[in-house]
């Protein structure tokens, strides 16, 4: 296969990670103004069902996906992600009942759950060893370009707060334009997904022979027996820590996060795009180390890192403090998870397990990872509420410490081995 070739199927299975990034970070700049549309800003409980119901389809999306890329395809599963991405954009700026709002939230969460777990493995399967993490690293990349496109989108689109009439249009018209964004590129997904080929993975199980086929079936119920024990456990630790090492409530709750650290809402929109940047400025330095320095260094980088930021982090909150450090802080916590356990993790994932349930191991590694991402995002709130920002972050501080422990004793290191020698070596 051409590189050139090479490149442009991966970027176009890529572009699930533009629209998972988008879709999922769009609703935290709406978040303050359909909060008072629908009537919900003083209901915390309906605010944490308007935040969760992307999730919940995630879990959905991520659940059948493996099963149904080893039926059907990898292409044809990219494929219907794009129209969930479509249908969702247009409907959830739609709809003006809370309950639609929210069934169209759950459809896009689907596309992402779809996305999340296919992208990533069919890079995967189409790319040579020794580039491999690189190309993995693109769909992380393209994550974080949907991240900023609709962190730069919710700034552009929220007019002044503190005009009385700016703040009507947001009201009425701002969330909505948010979520209708996301249409072009969903589209252009769409398209674009016609024209790559099917992984060459899946095509070998499809032409293998009856016999085969069924032993390669009978293969994806082994997963929870002894044999695939250890490297499934290693997938799932390091997929719910990815999401529970704190970052992404800094996406989710930027508001909570940026008021509390002596901000307002404009400003909030504004620190909001400096870590969107930061956070795509650290995703290329990735793309550059994964294959230098390792998965697991990184991981450990990661793992450490964080523990030390957010210690210090909530140190400042219990103190008092405030404005620019605050930022720097957040900054920090980005960049380090931006180069370390953002991408790292989507590679080891697709990387781990063997070519006969790497399917269903991918799909339930991203399931435990939404269900991570599901309960921290709703956990917040009232964690938040009960313990301040300075004992939620202590607590993100302690688990990135227990992680770090866990990943240097258990991470392997899988640079520049082909997938079939590391299932020789996790597995035997």
């Amino acid at each position: 296969m051409k590189k050139g070739f090479l490149y442009f199927i991966c970027m176009v299975s890529a572009m699930g990670g533009l629209l998972f990034g988008y879709d999922w970070v769009v609703i935290g700049g709406a978040k303050p103004f359909y909060e008072l549309y629908f009537g919900i800003s003083e209901s915390p409980l309906m605010q944490g069902v308007a935040m969760t119901t992307a999730l919940i389809g995630c879990l959905v999306g991520a659940m059948v996906a493996g099963s149904a890329a080893d039926r059907y395809g990898r292409k044809p599963l990219l494929m219907l992600a794009a129209v969930l991405f479509t249908v969702s954009a247009i409907a959830t700026g739609l709809f003006n009942d809370f309950t639609m709002f929210n069934i169209a939230r759950f459809v896009g969460g689907v596309g992402i759950g779809v996305a999340s777990a296919l992208s990533p493995m069919y890079i995967a399967e189409v790319s040579p060893a020794e580039i491999r993490g690189r190309m993995v690293s693109l769909n992380q990349m393209t994550i974080v370009l949907g991240i900023l496109a609709a962190q730069v989108v919710n700034l552009l689109l929220a007019r002044d707060t503190n005009v009385v009439e700016n703040q009507v249009w947001n009201v009425d018209w701002g969330w909505r334009w948010m979520f209708w964004a996301e249409t072009l590129p969903a589209a252009l997904f769409l398209l674009m997904s016609f024209f790559i080929p099917e992984s060459p993975v899946y095509l070998k199980m499809k032409a293998a022979t009856e016999s085969q086929r069924t032993k390669q079936e009978a293969g994806l119920k082994e997963l929870f027996q002894n044999k695939y024990g250890k490297v499934l456990l290693l997938g799932l630790v390091i997929a719910v820590f990815q999401q529970w090492c704190g970052t992404n409530v800094i996406f989710n709750y930027a508001q909570e996060v940026f008021v509390g650290a002596g901000f307002d809402v404009d400003g909030m929109f504004i620190n909001i795009v400096i870590t969107g940047i930061a956070n795509v400025v650290f995703t290329f330095v990735a793309l550059y180390t994964i294959e230098k320095w390792g998965r697991r260094t990184l991981m450990l980088i990661g793992a450490g890192g964080l523990g030390i930021i957010y210690l210090t982090l909530g140190t400042c909150y219990f103190i008092g403090m405030t404005g620019f450090l605050m930022v720097a802080l957040v900054v920090s916590a980005i960049s380090v998870y931006a180069m370390t356990l953002g991408p790292v993790t989507w590679t080891l994932l697709a990387e781990i397990f063997p070519h006969r349930i790497r399917g269903v191991a991918m799909a339930t590694c991203t399931f435990a990872l939404w269900v991570g991402c599901c309960t921290l995002t709703f956990s917040f709130p009232p964690m938040n509420a009960a313990l301040g920002s300075s004992g939620s972050f202590w607590i993100y501080s302690a688990i990135c410490c227990c992680a770090f422990i866990f990943l240097w004793k258990r991470c392997p290191e899988t640079k520049g081995k082909s997938l079939e020698q590391l299932e020789d070596e996790l597995v035997g």
